[in-house]
């Protein structure tokens, strides 16, 4: 048998979708040596092994403890700043807003910090932008209405790092602002008070791996701890922090970060907690899912985080959040069944969408006749909902095995685009260089996802740099799996 065929698992070269089938393992050695070392069957050993699990790291992995895994705060950049601070706003009794994402990561960082001011005796102000009308991140016009409502700091969540400009006009009006966020960033930071991002250029904490709602949760930590050493449980509860982390559950595995290490351990935690169904919400919302067992990834993934996503992608954006800090078993139910409703409607209209998006991509690989597939798959049209062109993306990305790319421009020619990479491919940080290079308006995002704003006169040459960005890491990763 040759070499090449030798790589091909039970000696598949090509499975029915036309792919090789290729063993994750260089060396079968390391299989056996982790079964000997754990007394675990072969076939666990080498599904470790694939996933790059080390034989010294299988019992921290197959049993992720809090206790062993959890960092202390403060090895994250600004993040005693960030905490002294809002320490401060709530022993002052300040208004204090938070300002979320329109997704599940957003919506879970939200209603995490939400709860933990009301355990602490105090208010939180929740902004979720429109999708639509507003778009991602921060804005300066809703930033300055907080202000004007009498809100003395803002804190950004799953968002903030490229926000420059509205972070600046706020800081300029007397608005104050603390960024917790995980998406890449650029060398220049926005001008807000502290900024908590491990993904920083500067930050050396090891923690890029977070979801916001693990680098919100570290923050939640820290606050607590700055309250606890001013003194201010005296002669009152300190919360119970642990009570939230089905919420960091669900944001985890919704925003599809790597389920190792501490992101690990604050899944297997959180779904123990979540089993007891003390999140009213987050159990009105399992019950229209019906949801059925003991929670598990499936049941975040796929039942429950699209229908929290739904509001922000075809209904209110804020309905996620408000269902996961309702304490009102009415209202729960009613937003519930809202979202059902709404996600149902997302389905229908994705759809529609995925269609014509398919055709698109297969018309233009035809009329290019190139020999393989180019690096970057796109696709684009005016008149597609925002709300689910990242859905789309994800399908393309599915099927061509490609980073995918899929834009929807409104009447005036402005397009916002979705995109999801394949492993090996860091599509956020090639949005960023292209922000820099002055191709969009805004973008940004992470290795495996992506988001941006350009305009229509701008599309082509985005699209060959992006091109031309991403081939030599999607050759690479194709020759990997070859």
């Amino acid at each position: 048998m040759s070499g090449a065929l030798t790589r091909h698992f039970l000696g598949v070269d090509r499975s029915s979708t036309g792919r090789a089938w290729v063993s994750r393992l260089a060396d079968d050695r390391l299989a056996l040596a982790i079964a000997q070392r754990e007394g675990l069957p072969e076939i666990v050993a080498r599904v470790l092994a694939g996933r790059g699990v080390a034989p010294e790291d299988c019992a921290a992995y197959l049993a992720p403890s809090l206790k062993s895994l959890m960092p202390d705060p403060r090895v994250l950049i600004d993040m005693d700043k960030a905490a002294s601070r809002v320490a401060r706003a709530i022993i002052d009794d300040e208004k204090v807003a938070v300002f979320g994402d329109y997704d599940v990561d957003g919506a879970t960082s939200s209603a995490l910090l939400y709860r933990f001011f009301r355990a602490v005796g105090r208010e939180l102000r929740v902004y979720i932008p429109d999708r639509i009308r507003e778009g991602y991140g921060p804005n300066a016009p809703a930033l300055l209405r907080l202000k004007q409502e009498g809100i003395g700091l803002v804190l950004t969540v799953d968002c903030g790092t490229m926000a420059h400009k509205a972070l600046g006009l706020a800081a300029d009006a007397g608005l104050p602002s603390v960024v917790i966020d995980h998406h890449q960033a650029e060398p220049a930071l926005p001008p807000a008070y502290a900024l908590v991002n491990p993904n920083r250029l500067d930050d050396e904490s090891g923690l890029g791996q977070l979801a916001a709602v693990g680098v919100a949760f570290l923050f939640v930590v820290a606050v607590n701890r700055a309250l606890r050493e001013a003194d201010y449980y005296a002669g009152r509860d300190e919360p119970d922090l642990m009570q939230w982390l089905d919420l960091v559950a669900l944001g985890t595995v919704c925003d599809v970060v790597p389920l190792t290490g501490l992101n690990r351990a604050f899944v297997a935690q959180g779904l123990r907690i979540m089993g007891r169904r003390r999140n009213i919400g987050m159990a009105a919302l399992a019950d229209v899912a019906r949801m059925n067992g003991a929670p598990s990834t499936y049941h975040l993934g796929f039942l429950l985080g699209p229908r929290v996503n739904a509001g922000g992608r075809v209904g209110r954006a804020d309905l996620g959040a408000r269902l996961l800090v309702t304490e009102d078993e009415e209202e729960a139910r009613h937003l519930a069944e809202e979202l059902n409703v709404m996600n149902a409607e997302r389905q229908a209209i994705e759809a529609q969408v995925l269609e014509e998006a398919l055709a698109q991509v297969d018309q233009r690989l035809s009329a290019s006749r190139a020999n393989a597939l180019p690096p970057l798959i796109l696709a684009q049209a005016a008149g597609w909902h925002p709300g689910v062109i990242g859905i789309v993306a994800s399908r393309l990305k599915d099927k061509y095995d490609r980073p995918s790319m899929v834009l929807a421009f409104d009447a005036k020619g402005e397009g916002k685009g979705s995109g999801r990479s394949i492993q090996g491919v860091d599509l956020g940080r090639a949005v960023t260089a292209a922000l820099e290079a002055g191709l969009l308006v805004n973008g940004g995002g992470h290795a495996m996802a992506a988001g941006v704003t350009l305009t229509e006169d701008k599309l082509e040459a985005f699209e060959d740099f992006l091109t031309k960005r991403l081939e030599d890491a999607v050759s690479a990763a194709s020759e990997a799996k070859a």
